[in-house]
């Protein structure tokens, strides 16, 4: 197991790290960061979310930036508001013994002025999500034409929620660029596609091991039950655990409204998030959850993926996830920081084959629970 400072990041990002209790590198940091210190041109990885992926081109990133220039120098490009969120307050925090380097985050759902405001700073390094970027060039409140790096952070996400055009602008924008790293959990020929568009022809490529991917401290268990007894399932589940505090994943709005409410009645303390509710709705149930405020948040998948809350004891999939990614992303918001998590997978009888298959493709064993 390498050191940060053997991959060669500087003494004062590695003080950063180690604040934040990070101290051994995971496996896209060690493959990652050499690369991109040293040589910093054209990189694909293959990771997802919970490999820590945003230090792995994170801290390369700040190494590239001359604080005393005034101009955006890289650009980091996010699917959703949440995750933009979370890696610019990353970056921020990697800083905290640096020159000071200027993050700016902009996405939708924020006050467009508030952003055309702050834009008039020095900013160094802005994340953004595509729309917002696109309106916030098109507006002339930034420009583009500085950018030596582009970063494209699950970007097999970002085409599935239709932000195709969007990328092709950006990526004609940084035209000046010395370099493209795009990170994403798949590959589909779209990707290809923009693989081709803005990138040199022979790209560095990282895969992270799928198999390292779910993380080793989450156990997998499923059940067996029918439809209108999976709310009862959950419910006995819960009470069993008293204090624990967890996510409960559904596949519909609906759905999600639905167990919410039958859980209240069974005196659970839980709120639902869900893609009806406004920004600041949305905003204040993660707030409020964060805080330890109730002890469920039933979640769709949509608004899933920028959950990050320390402590979470279990995941409960109220249906097998349809795409093995999400399973990933679900389970992996258990088990983080070294602490042990249970990911609850709840089947009707017919879908026996379904988790098999998620256990087979993923390398994980999933224990039944009577």
């Amino acid at each position: 197991m390498s050191t940060f400072q053997e991959l060669g990041v500087p003494a004062d990002l590695i003080q950063g790290l180690e604040a934040l209790g990070i101290v051994k590198p995971t496996e896209v940091q060690e493959k990652a960061i050499p690369f991109l210190m040293e040589n910093g041109g054209d990189l694909i990885a293959q990771a997802q979310t919970g490999t820590g992926k945003t230090a792995a081109f994170g801290l390369p990133l700040l190494t590239k930036v001359d604080p005393k220039s005034k101009e955006i120098q890289a650009l980091v490009v996010a699917p959703t508001r949440e995750l933009a969120k979370q890696v610019g307050k990353q970056l921020f925090r990697f800083t905290k013994f640096s020159a000071k380097i200027f993050v700016e985050v902009v996405c939708g759902g924020d006050k467009m002025d508030r952003q055309i405001a702050a834009l008039q700073r020095p900013t160094h390094i802005v994340v953004a999500t595509p729309g917002r970027l696109v309106e916030l060039v098109n507006q002339k409140a930034l420009s583009l034409a500085a950018v030596k790096h582009l970063v494209l952070d699950e970007a097999d996400e970002m085409l599935s929620m239709g932000f195709k055009k969007e990328l092709s602008q950006i990526i004609g924008w940084t035209r000046s660029r010395q370099s493209t790293w795009l990170f994403s959990a798949t590959f589909p020929d779209a990707i290809q596609v923009l693989i081709k568009d803005c990138m040199s022809p022979s790209p560095h490529r990282l895969t992270i091991d799928r198999s390292h991917v779910v993380n080793r401290d989450i156990d997998h268990r499923f059940a067996v039950c029918a439809r209108d007894e999976k709310a009862e399932f959950i419910a006995g589940f819960l009470k069993r655990r008293h204090e624990d505090r967890g996510l409960v994943f559904c596949r519909t709005k609906a759905g999600a409204i639905t167990l919410g409410k039958q859980l209240a009645k069974e005196g659970i303390e839980v709120d639902v998030l869900q893609g009806d509710l406004t920004q600041p709705e949305r905003d204040k149930v993660m707030r409020s959850f964060k805080k330890g405020r109730f002890r469920v948040l039933v979640a769709t998948d949509v608004v899933a993926r920028g959950i990050d809350v320390d402590g979470l004891a279990f995941v409960i999939h109220h249906q097998p996830p349809d795409q093995l990614e999400y399973y990933t992303h679900r389970s992996g918001r258990t088990a983080r920081a070294g602490k042990k998590g249970i990911s609850i997978t709840l089947i009707e009888p017919r879908e026996r084959p379904k988790i098999q298959r998620i256990g087979n493709e993923l390398g994980v064993g999933f224990t039944e629970m009577r």
